[in-house]
């Protein structure tokens, strides 16, 4: 399913370089090399944006996603038109909010709670300022019984040059699930993917099978730039990383944080990224 979103009231482009938009050349038979601007990209698990104590507040996670500073942010466990999030559609009202784009990939449908109501539906979301060209939600594999899981990838335009810029939400108890899932990510990205950012809670620590099939294809932000260890989850008393920044390796982390400006926002904690291009020569 494709979706084109249209050009919110606020727009705030930052250039990107080499695969992601560069500048013009100087002039002459050969150009000056361009210098590439960083990315900043970010994953939050958003708990249908209710606090660790299960207490609804959207606009907490709205401002903690402004306090961030993202060009792009994948989003997990977010609400369409359920009753225990107000019946509210959380990644457009996000978005008008935020003044981004936003597309949403629904891993459940299910009939509406009240009469009336729209359907309800639960899955992941990209924000993002850059305008999204397209974008396709694929259901992963799925034990019977399971909650199902699915890849979101949108393609952006980041200055007339496409990225993509997919998330995902892996199976919480079944490891050899996540396995499947991470095999199948991998066939629909691609075994050398470039101008690409995979995110998502992975609902695995780096070490294990699921995690290193995704990381043999794909880097991994935090070795490469974090500080620390990195734990997202939980919020209150962080103990494991789980949720995962995994860029294609053209594209450099220079940073990597885990964001706890305000750890009461969900029961996971956000990561953002700065990202560099690579650099592109123009003729």
């Amino acid at each position: 399913m494709n979706h084109l979103n249209p050009a919110p009231s606020r727009r705030r482009f930052l250039a990107a370089a080499a695969g992601l938009g560069a500048a013009a050349g100087t002039s002459g038979v050969a150009a000056a090399a361009t210098g590439p601007r960083p990315l900043r990209v970010a994953t939050f698990n958003i708990h249908h944006g209710a606090s660790p104590a299960d207490v609804l507040d959207l606009d907490r996670v709205a401002r903690v996603i402004q306090a961030m500073r993202v060009d792009v942010v994948g989003l997990q466990e977010v609400d369409r038109f359920w009753k225990r999030s107000g019946f509210v559609d959380q990644p457009a009202w996000l978005g008008e909010r935020l003044g981004m784009r936003h597309a949403f990939g629904a891993n459940l449908d299910l009939d509406p709670e009240e009469s009336g109501r729209p359907r309800r539906q639960y899955g992941t979301a990209v924000l993002s300022r850059w305008p999204i060209r397209s974008w396709t939600n694929t259901h992963l594999p799925l034990v019977p019984g399971h909650e199902q899981r699915g890849l979101l990838r949108a393609t952006l335009d980041v200055r007339g040059v496409c990225a993509d810029f997919a998330v995902t939400h892996l199976q919480h108890d079944d490891s050899q699930e996540r396995e499947r899932q991470s095999a199948r990510i991998v066939e629909l990205l691609g075994s050398s993917p470039e101008r690409t950012v995979l995110v998502g809670d992975l609902n695995a620590t780096a070490e294990t099978p699921e995690i290193r099939t995704l990381t043999d294809v794909l880097g991994d932000a935090w070795p490469q730039a974090g500080t620390g260890d990195g734990f997202t989850y939980d919020s209150v008393n962080p103990h494991a990383r789980i949720d995962f920044l995994l860029p294609s390796r053209d594209l450099r982390p220079l940073t990597a944080q885990v964001f706890t400006a305000d750890p009461g926002a969900s029961d996971h904690l956000p990561v953002v990224s700065e990202l560099l291009p690579p650099v592109r020569h123009r003729r």
